[in-house]
């Protein structure tokens, strides 16, 4: 072969191998200092439920506010980089380029990225405990992007509410500085214990859920057979959860969310899950049917099961107490939404 076609050859293998070797990364979950995110799929809860999670590698797309190596998304989509085997020029066409995409598929695909960099952005700040700026989050979608801003800051939101059950609210409409609000009372924002980490009202209001579709008690097995299915297992370290049988049995039983029991007369023992007094008044069954049909991509009446006593059960917070459903939201009437 001549010398110029064997070049040829050799780059379009190179670049046949990278396209590959891309693809790998994207599927395999990278080991980082930490176990993977939960991934929500289970007949448990009558729907399609989508993939909420996993955890990635990556050092470039974090250089701009400092952040450590350590990647935490809520969707298995790489958001942060270009393909690890493409070129430092597509990679710099992917992030900064002034032209637009020619493409309906690859605008969505850039968008897609915008997303997963500034949902990795505010799951830093909530775990630094630091404040979110409107003009950081512009700087991480970047100025040919600043009139997508609404849509990629709703879409980043979105993903975030349903994996962390948090949601993304202005707190000074002067500085335009935002939080990530737990919306369940849950102590320090959501985070259970003292000090710096991410929310533990997601799965607080995943194991609610399960409660609240097996009929309002749950067996401690349809309970971990449940989160298995979001890789979350007893005895086993979770780099969101922390150790999860210490926090659903006993961790959120002291707080009164989760009532954890005996089955009477069970030989040898046998567990149960429900509702704690404190879930009981401060969230009610519609919002906790809300948000698993979040999870699941669907409507709440999809539960046709529970639909009704949820429905039921919100007359009578209505009747008891005007103000009782929004005890849920955690927040004050003066936050608002930010898109």
């Amino acid at each position: 072969m001549p010398q110029g076609q064997k070049s040829k050859h050799h780059t379009r293998e190179k670049r046949h191998q990278s396209r590959g070797d891309s693809q790998s990364h994207r599927r395999v979950q990278a080991p980082v200092a930490m176990e993977e995110c939960p991934t929500s799929s289970s007949p448990v809860l009558e729907g399609n439920t989508q993939s909420l999670s996993s955890t990635e590698s990556t050092n470039t797309s974090q250089e701009s506010w400092g952040a450590p190596s350590t990647t935490i998304t809520s969707s298995g989509i790489s958001g942060t980089r270009s393909d690890e085997g493409k070129n430092s020029q597509d990679e710099e066409h992917l992030r900064f380029s002034d032209v637009l995409p020619s493409t309906e598929s690859s605008y969505t695909d850039i968008l897609t990225m915008k997303v997963g960099l500034l949902e990795q952005f505010l799951l830093y700040k909530y775990k630094m405990k630091q404040p979110i700026m409107k003009e950081d989050m512009l700087k991480i979608i970047g100025q040919n992007y600043k009139n997508q801003y609404p849509e990629i800051l709703k879409r980043t939101s979105e993903r975030i509410e349903v994996v962390f059950a948090v949601d993304l609210k202005e707190i000074d409409s002067t500085s335009h500085s935002y939080d990530l609000i737990s919306k369940v009372k849950l102590p320090n924002n959501g985070r259970v214990r003292a000090g710096r980490g991410l929310p533990k009202t997601g799965l607080l209001m995943t194991v609610l859920g399960v409660i609240f579709v097996k009929g309002n008690c749950a067996a401690e097995e349809d309970i971990w057979k449940f989160l298995g299915m979001m890789r979350v297992f007893a005895g086993r370290k979770h780099f969101i959860y922390g150790e999860p049988r210490k926090l659903i049995t006993k961790d959120l039983v002291r707080l009164k969310y989760l009532e954890y029991r005996q089955v009477p007369n069970s030989e040898p023992p046998r567990y149960e899950f429900l509702w704690g007094p404190k879930a009981q008044a401060e969230i009610s069954k519609m919002k906790v049917l809300e948000f698993l049909a979040k999870v699941s991509d669907t409507v709440p009446s999809a539960f046709s099961s529970r639909y009704e006593e949820a429905l039921r059960d919100e007359e009578a917070r209505a009747r008891a107490k005007p103000t009782a459903s929004g005890n849920y939201r955690g927040t004050s009437s003066s936050f608002s939404h930010p898109y």
